[in-house]
Order: C-alpha cells, then structure tokens, then sequence
C-alpha cells in the first residue's frame, strides 16, 4: 500500500508539475515541456534510489548515517563560502552541469541518525549525547546562516518530535524547545527579509503590489479555484502572475484547477499516508526502526502541510518545496529515500524484507 501511495503520489506530482511550469517553460525557454522533462530525469533516479533503499537493510543505512551527515554538514557550510547564491540566500553548490542542495539531500540522514541515537538515548554515555547533539546544532546554524530559516525550523522540529516520541525527558525537551524559539526569533530580527515576511504575512493587503504580493496572488489562484476548480491546465494565476509557481506556490496552482474538492482530495491523500505510516511505525520490532518510521513519515507529510499553509496564508512564506510535487531534483532525491526508508521498515515489521544472499560453503577436498 505504501508503494501504491507514494507511486500516485509521484504520478500526481508529475502531472500538477506539467500544468504550472507549461507556459512558463514556453515563453522562457521556448520549450513548454523543458521543466517537465527535466524532472521526469530526476524523477527515474530518485526511484532507483527508492529501490536502492528497499533492497538495503536499515541496519546498513543506520551504519551509514553518521559519515553522511558529517559530509553533509561540511556541504552545507561550503555553501557559505563558494555557493551560488538566489534570491539573497546560497544554498546551492555549482559541480559542472549539475546543482545540490545539500540542506535538502542532508535530510534522510537526519532522520536515520536522530533514530540512532534517540532510541539509545539512556544507554550511551554523555560524551556521544553531547556529540551528536552538536552536530545537529551545528547544522541547524549552517542552515539558518544560508539564510534558510524554514529548512533550519523543519530540521529542529523533526529531531525535536522525534526526540519526544522517544521519552526524552520533559525538561531537555522543554529547553531544546525555547532555545529553538529564541534562535528563530533573533533570525527575524536580524535578517530584514524575513522580518518583511512576518509583517506581510500579518497582512498581506496592505502592500499588494510589494512584500505582500505572492501571498496576494496565492491566495487570489486558491479562491479562484471555487468548489470544483478552472480545470486541469486552466489556471490563470500561473501565466507569471504569481511567482515561483512550480516550486514554493505549486499548490495554489492546483489549487485554482481543482478547487475546494481537490484541495481537499489532496489533504485526505496525506492523512491516509500519515495514517500508514505511523501504523508502519507501530508495528516496527525495534526503537530505531520505530523512529525511522515515525521522522520519515513526519518529514513527508508535515513539509507537505508547512507548504500548503504558506500558500494558503496560515503561516509566513517560507521556501519549503511540496515534496513529490515541487519542481526540484535535490527535492525529489531526498523525498523518494526518505519514501525507501519508510517502505524497508514496514518489510522489516512484516518479516518481509529481502535477505542478502549467502554463499555457500565449498566442501573440502
């Protein structure tokens, strides 16, 4: 069932990526199919990278994690020195024709390593505590420094739910939880950009036609959508009358072409995937294959529900792509192994996983 979901989840993806980028890529690149043909690419390697985390055991990926997320985190403060910067903030490392994102491609191995060592958490000494720890701050920091605050408070809040779904103590919890707010606020503050965001998001009519003008024109696509929606293809807002529309506001796309019905289609396909997989989470045999689960199905489903509500005006824009959906290779290699992963613990649960072959031994001569 896991695979069905996540295969129509793709398929969806694919589909809703066609419409939003067509005219754009047309008038741009004088290809309307260009963004399309460029993610279906990426779209065949993240799913090779899916299999790949099905056929390998989690053990091995959990063995794996912690080198992973030291080159990741050296990846993202690389970004700081000789990333290519967009939009006022570097999150992109240039390798020839190819651009990574490490902040993205980061993620899988934040949730392999915060299980290994949260469901330790009583068992090893202070010293690994203190470790790791650091290392995900350090993280965080890197990211927040890009500037990228929404990535940053995803990353603290996974490790945060996933710190709590393994009986972390209340009071570590507590001032894990406040240090995250204080951090966030001084970013607020200190970055105008993200202060101007807050301030437009309070009320984004007030200066329509500047700081407040994609969320205008966001939630001008979602209430045009009406009860059944324009019509697959037929969203007016995407003509660049609203930016970034293939990756950060894609949803108020889908939106305007299925309405009320389909917007809620979409926020029902969610739950039953966020159903599935705590259920995978439950029946897991051991604590790291449970918090596997668990911050694997929290990352998919809870950027997915970040995404919409920036879109939808319930919280500030942030630039949290819509997993599966959002334009974005770094995205979708990250969003198809965290996909795996899910997938490898509910076989596992089952006894179902596939067994590495064993040579058998030669008789002696």
């Amino acid at each position: 069932m896991l695979l069905a979901l996540v295969a129509l989840w793709s398929l969806m993806g694919l589909l809703v990526l066609a419409s939003a980028s067509w005219w754009v890529a047309e008038r741009e690149m004088g290809d309307g199919a260009f963004y399309l043909k460029r993610q279906l690419i990426w779209t065949v390697a993240s799913w090779g990278l899916l299999w790949m985390a099905v056929r390998t055991s989690l053990r091995r990926w959990l063995h794996l994690a912690p080198l992973a997320l030291l080159i990741g985190t050296l990846l993202v403060a690389a970004t700081l020195v000789v990333g290519s910067t967009v939009n006022g903030a570097s999150r992109w490392l240039v390798l020839g024709p190819i651009q990574i994102q490490p902040s993205e491609l980061v993620k899988p191995f934040v949730v392999l390593q915060g299980a290994a060592l949260f469901a330790h958490w009583r068992r090893i000494s202070l010293d690994q505590k203190l470790l790791w720890l650091g290392v995900f701050g350090t993280l965080i920091l890197l990211v927040l420094k890009q500037p990228n605050l929404s990535t940053a408070a995803l990353t603290g809040l996974l490790l945060w739910l996933m710190a709590l779904a393994a009986g972390v103590g209340l009071p570590l919890l507590l001032g894990a939880a406040t240090a995250g707010g204080l951090v966030g606020s001084v970013s607020i503050l200190i970055n105008d950009y993200q202060r101007l965001r807050v301030i437009s998001f309070l009320d984004p009519w007030r200066d329509a036609q500047g700081d407040g003008y994609q969320l205008v024109q966001s939630l001008l696509a979602i209430g045009s959508g009406g009860l059944l929606g324009e019509g697959f293809g037929l969203s007016t807002q995407k003509l660049q009358y609203l930016p970034i529309q293939t990756t950060d506001f894609i949803f108020a796309v889908y939106a305007e072409e299925f309405g009320y019905v389909g917007s809620v289609a979409l926020l029902l396909f969610l739950l039953l995937f966020g159903f599935v997989g705590v259920r995978v989470a439950l029946s897991c045999r051991s604590n790291q294959q449970r918090l596997v689960a668990m911050g694997a199905t929290t990352l998919l489903v809870g950027q997915s529900i970040l995404n919409i509500a920036v879109a939808s005006g319930a919280m500030p824009t942030t630039g949290l792509p819509l997993p599966l959906i959002s334009y974005g290779g770094n995205s979708l290699l990250a969003s198809l192994l965290i996909c795996g992963l899910l997938i490898r613990c509910s076989l596992e649960s089952g006894g179902l996983a596939p067994e590495p072959r064993r040579r058998r031994p030669q008789p002696a001569r």
